[in-house]
């Protein structure tokens, strides 16, 4: 009677409205069946074990909810009292208190702790081994719901559960009669790898038993007595054991066939009970061989490349997805306790989760997606769309599922095999993020589609769950992975080329990887036009931006973008603002990818009405016509900035147009849906939505700048309403938006810049620009202290300003932004700081300023301030801002005005090489521009400076650090930064190089690395260097002479020997370099050296002379600094060596003389025939 009482009070959660006493009632009623539990002895009488099942019988009836105010450890005890009151020979008993276990710790929560934990799994563990098979199930139901997230406290239970004859793998075993018990322990299994973040894990031998388990498992077929569900659920359970292991275990794997049983099986869940499939897999997949990555073994985890090769401004912030409260019972089959969702701006956490309850496919949803099988899609184009939708197009248009009519069994089967397809495509996801990239790619093909089945038997691929699975969750599930496949594949992809028609007996590689990225835009195009559900359509979108980020454009055929581009522009006006988002995202890869694109500079220049015209599909929206388009007062800034286009014939950018207007025109009423983003009552679009096209604008202003300087002033408007804006967000895109407008205009501007004088926007408009920006918030940005990001940004902006333009700024304006930075060089925060001190490195290059000495006096004390900053970054700054300041000194050296040096305080430089000898000791990102500075400050030393007492021992440790750097081992750009550096003190003139005692140890140094370094870009810096100094006195002692001579010829015989082939294509640059110093060394030799050059060519003449005959023929390349370029430069410094050469007064007795000369007319000679021309050198001889 008492169990129907209890069993007939209301059930958890329905009195919302007093919640307090139900809390209370579950509270007092736990309590005091609690204290009836307790109060019993053992006792094997009839009477007490009617009593025992009464008692069960009530706490299991009873109605339980999670908070119910029931503590832990009460539940604890009451379960551990409860198994000592049954004893094992009483089945009916044992069934009853294991279904108490399941109850309560399911409906409360309850995590056992680890002492009740023992004693508990202790007596489980002998229920199954000691009572009756019928039982068996419902004490594996309490194992699993022990183990749960306690797998780290099982670890002395292990062996009797995992060991080779223990309880869980013989009840797993295929061979095992019960269908039920065998996937009750399956569950237990895969609850035993779920792992707790801070506690230990599996010990790998378990997880290799677990893994292995699972993967019979799935590779198995089904058993003739097990019924279609069932059979669902023990796949669903041992894809989350799998994904456990891999997500929670850190499990790797390492070994091919694991690896390619594991996708085999994959492959084959991810399309179990699609209707109409039934595919057969090979136990192993195996990998194909990849030229893009060399055939080297991987060593570390591959980071993901970035997608393009400037930093992109769209960075998505990742939010961990709590785990649910699930049941550990049926219920935690079907979950994933730990995931993170990208979410994008404007996407709530339940929008982004597109797979579900079951959190299957919790990852990425912005970097995430994948290709699917196009299926047999022809026939006649619609408006506007290459594909149709063709029969395939989804049975539901409902967000759900299965329809509620659908019902039923087969209902019900279904919703099965669906979760199992996304069980394991989320297991897919998991092994992807556990193996490095170029691993990955080698099981490229079993995946991802390359060819369209035009009536072929179909070959199945993510594509084909895309365009063909009736669930909107699993067509997502499918597509998040698809995009993680895609995610950093730009170097794999890069071999792709499909330009020229390949008529070959074979198909390239190359000419494959191009076919299956034409395949993916049909087939990301085609489900586009057919998707119904606007969750899965922004992943569609994402994962076109995916494709669109990664694929080499410039090595393919033309027309794919534009396909994508057209297709995309009607979704900019969807009613969904996630959806909306997307399309700008994937607008954005557009026009940065391999920017510029001739193919994406058409489009951007056509109509705005040009491809906005859709299908009829519903699916797919309509735009408004052109008239519809928002457009902004054509004010005098813009005429203005029409007047400043190349001819005014340029025609407007659509692209520009409707970003502008999306970012501050009030938002149209038939796009003001689902608007999760956007401030109650906002006039504007959503905040995703605007922050989006703020970053498609600035896309623009970096690859497509001749159509941003159309709109520049108006663009200038768009910045400062940005920053006069209350979101912070808002305000830093305004900022990053000015940064970028500001390098297309230095771009426009440098020496090598394309862009023809007459095409530049004037640099009159360049100053009303900036002088706009200057009297707007830009100011008041760089005083946000309460943001220090945008502080940070206002910064980079503002160091972005024309140098030509600066200097016409009114006068003001100038002391505005220089007093500025210089008071932000103060800032606490370590963003500012960075950023103020790169941005007084910039200044310090402007021709207006650069011989101004008391700015550059008060910058240098800037920099040597932040170069002792607690930040590496900062540091890292300010060492690159030393390095400009240290150039303009070098530049101010060569101006004919003297006063400059004169000027420049002698106790700051000393300051100043003290600072850059302790930060020549600092990390690389530190040392690289410290050892620069170093070399410009000893070659800016004048006599004055080098004659003092207190700067000689300044000037040895400075060449010390030098040195030191040059010989050591760190990073290539460190040690090519000493060469550089070293060869800048050799210029100095005033320097006592050649007597003092550093000068051996600087050869020594530099001589070792032009033989031995493995880097051949450092080699050619030290042979550089080595060949800069201007007198034969400079080189000291005749042995320290013939060391450098046989150093070089040393060098330029192992010229070729290197194991990295990257490096051979710098080896004609080492040559040259080698060349130019052997022929500078013979320029300025003396009499006493020249025994030793002739013994040198007497062993290595015939290799002399055929490196300097090629020198002589071909030269340098043009990007190579340092060489000379021209025929007659090569052929002069030929020619002043030998007359050098005929000038030395030989020794008596020596034929050294007679052999150089020989050598080197010998030269001249068969280089002139070659070429054609004809030299008296007899007369040369003469002379």
């Amino acid at each position: 009677m008492a169990a129907v009482q209890v069993a007939a009070s209301l059930p958890c959660g329905q009195p919302r409205e007093a919640p307090r006493e139900l809390s209370l009632e579950q509270n007092n009623g736990f309590r005091r069946l609690s204290a009836r539990l307790r109060a019993l002895q053992p006792d094997d009488s009839t009477v007490s074990r009617m009593e025992i099942h009464l008692l069960f019988d009530q706490l299991i009836s009873e109605n339980y909810c999670e908070g119910g105010g029931v503590a832990p450890e009460d539940v604890s005890a009451l379960l551990v009292r409860a198994c000592q009151l049954v004893p094992l020979n009483q089945n009916h008993l044992v069934s009853k208190v294991s279904q108490l276990i399941h109850r309560l710790l399911n409906r409360l929560q309850v995590i056992v702790d680890e002492q009740n934990l023992d004693f508990l799994l202790t007596y489980t563990i002998s229920a199954i081994q000691q009572c009756s098979p019928w039982t068996h199930m419902e004490v594996l139901q309490a194992l699993a719901a022990l183990v749960y997230c306690n797998g780290s406290k099982c670890q002395k239970h292990l062996p009797d559960l995992l060991g080779k004859s223990g309880l869980l793998m013989k009840l797993s075993d295929v061979t095992h009669s019960d269908p039920e018990v065998r996937r009750a322990a399956v569950h237990c299994m895969a609850n035993l790898c779920l792992s707790v973040p801070g506690q230990p894990y599996l010990e790998e031998s378990y997880q290799l038993v677990c893994f292995q388990a699972f993967l019979t498992i799935l590779q198995s077929p089904k058993s003739s007595d097990m019924d279609d569900i069932t059979f669902c659920m023990l796949l669903q359970n041992a894809l989350k054991g799998i994904q456990s292991l891999l997500n929670g275990g850190k499990m790797r794997l390492t070994q091919t066939e694991h690896l390619g049983a594991l996708l085999a099986v994959l492959k084959k869940a991810m399309f179990h009970g699609l209707p109409g499939l039934n595919i057969e897999m090979p136990a192993v997949l195996y990998p194909t061989p990849l030229p893009q990555y060399d055939g080297r073994s991987p060593v570390k985890p591959q980071q993901p490349e970035s997608s393009a090769a400037r930093p992109s401004a769209n960075k998505k912030k990742k939010y961990k997805v709590k785990p649910k409260k699930t049941q550990q019972g049926e219920k935690a089959e079907e979950e994933e306790p730990y995931g993170e969702v990208d979410a994008a701006p404007g996407l709530s956490m339940d929008q982004a989760n597109t797979c579900g309850e079951s959190a299957w496919c919790s990852s990425p949803w912005g970097s995430q997606g994948l290709p699917v099988d196009g299926g047999r899609a022809t026939g006649r184009e619609q408006v506007s769309s290459p594909f149709t939708v063709s029969s395939w197009k989804r049975v539901s248009s409902s967000e759900s599922d299965y329809s509620d009519a659908e019902g039923g069994m087969q209902g019900k089967m279904r919703s099965y095999q669906a979760k199992v397809r996304q069980g394991a495509l989320a297991c897919f996801l998991s092994t992807i993020k556990s193996i490095e990239k170029k691993v990955l790619y080698g099981y490229w093909s079993a995946f991802v589609p390359d060819t369209p089945e035009l009536g072929s038997p179909q070959s199945v691929s993510l594509m084909t769950l895309t365009l063909k699975d009736p669930s909107p969750k699993t067509r997502a599930c499918a597509l998040q992975v698809l995009s993680a496949i895609l995610e950093g594949s730009k170097q794999f992809l890069s071999v792709a080329e499909d330009t020229s028609d390949h008529k070959r007996a074979f198909t390239p590689f190359s000419v494959t990887i191009a076919s299956s990225i034409r395949e993916l835009h049909r087939c990301l195009l085609l489900a586009l036009v057919a998707e119904s559900s606007s969750q899965t359509l922004t992943q569609i979108i994402k994962c076109l931006a995916n494709l669109v980020s990664n694929a080499p454009y410039n090595r393919l055929k033309l027309s794919l973008l534009t396909k994508v581009w057209n297709h995309i522009k009607p979704y900019i006006r969807h009613k969904d603002v996630n959806v909306r988002v997307s399309s700008l995202t994937l607008l954005g890869a557009v026009v940065s990818t391999h920017a510029p694109l001739p193919e994406v500079q058409l489009l951007l220049q056509q109509p705005c009405s040009s491809g906005l015209s859709s299908s009829s599909s519903s699916a797919t929206p309509h735009l408004s016509t052109p008239d519809g388009w928002k457009a902004l007062p054509a004010g005098p800034s813009l005429e203005e900035a029409s007047l400043s286009s190349p001819k005014g014939t340029a025609e407007p950018c659509w692209l520009i147009r409707l970003c502008i207007s999306t970012v501050v025109l009030p938002k149209e009423d038939s796009c003001s849906g689902s608007d999760a983003g956007s401030a109650l009552g906002s006039t504007y679009e959503p905040s995703p939505m605007r922050l989006e096209a703020l970053q498609v604008l600035a896309h623009l202003a970096r690859g497509y700048f001749s159509m941003a300087q159309l709109y520049l002033m108006e663009l200038g408007e768009v910045i400062c309403k940005c920053m006069c804006e209350a979101n912070p967000s808002i305000q830093l895109h305004g900022v990053k938006l000015l940064e970028e407008l500001g390098t297309g205009l230095i771009q426009q501007y440098k020496p090598d810049s394309s862009t023809a004088p007459e095409q530049r926007v004037p640099v009159h408009m360049v100053v009303m620009f900036w002088t706009a920006m200057l009297n707007g918030p830009l100011p008041r940005a760089l005083q946000s202290t309460e943001h220090p990001t945008l502080q940070a940004s206002a910064c980079d902006a503002l160091s972005s300003i024309l140098p030509e333009a600066f200097s016409s700024l009114p006068n003001d304006k100038q002391i505005l932004c220089i007093t500025m930075l210089l008071g932000l060089n103060d800032s606490k925060n370590h963003l500012v700081k960075a950023a103020t001190s790169r941005a007084l490195g910039v200044y310090v290059l402007f021709p207006c300023l650069r011989q101004d000495v008391i700015f550059v006096a008060d910058t240098a004390n800037a920099i040597l301030m932040s170069l002792q900053d607690k930040s590496l970054n900062v540091r890292a700054k300010a060492a690159w801002s030393l390095g400009n300041l240290t150039d303009t000194l070098i530049v101010n050296m060569d101006t004919p005005d003297p006063s400059f040096q004169d000027e420049f305080s002698g106790l700051l430089l000393l300051k100043m090489l003290q600072s850059a000898i302790q930060a020549s000791t600092d990390k690389d990102k530190v040392k690289s521009n410290a050892v620069r500075a170093l070399g410009n400050l000893l070659h800016f030393l004048q006599p004055s400076h080098i004659e003092r007492p207190r700067f000689a021992e300044i000037i040895e440790e400075s060449i010390q650090a030098l040195i030191s750097t040059v010989v050591n081992e760190a990073a290539m750009k460190v040690r090519w930064n000493a060469c550089y550096a070293m060869g800048n003190v050799f210029k100095n003139p005033a320097l006592p190089l050649g007597t003092a005692p550093w000068t051996s140890q600087a050869y020594k140094a530099l001589t070792s690395v032009v033989m031995s370094c493995k880097n051949f870009k450092v080699r050619i810096r030290s042979a550089a260097a080595l060949s800069v100094p201007g007198r034969r006195a400079q080189y000291g002692s005749l042995e320290q002479f013939s060391q450098i001579w046989s150093a070089l010829v040393t060098a330029l015989q192992k010229s070729e020997d290197t194991t990295d082939f990257l490096e051979f294509k710098y080896c004609a640059s080492l040559r040259t370099h080698i060349c130019q110093a052997l022929l500078h060394l013979l320029g300025l030799a003396s009499a006493s050296d020249l025994p030793c050059i002739q013994e040198t060519l007497a062993v290595n003449g015939d290799m002399i002379r055929s490196y300097i005959l090629q020198f002589l023929k071909s030269g340098a390349g043009g990007d190579d600094p340092g060489a000379v370029h021209s025929p007659q430069e090569r052929n002069q410094m030929v020619r002043v060596a030998l007359r050098h050469i005929h000038s030395v007064q030989a020794l008596a007795g020596d034929t050294a003389r007679g052999a150089i000369v020989g050598f080197l007319e010998h030269i001249l000679t068969v280089h002139c025939d070659s070429s054609g021309e004809r030299a008296v050198l007899r007369g040369s001889s003469d002379q």
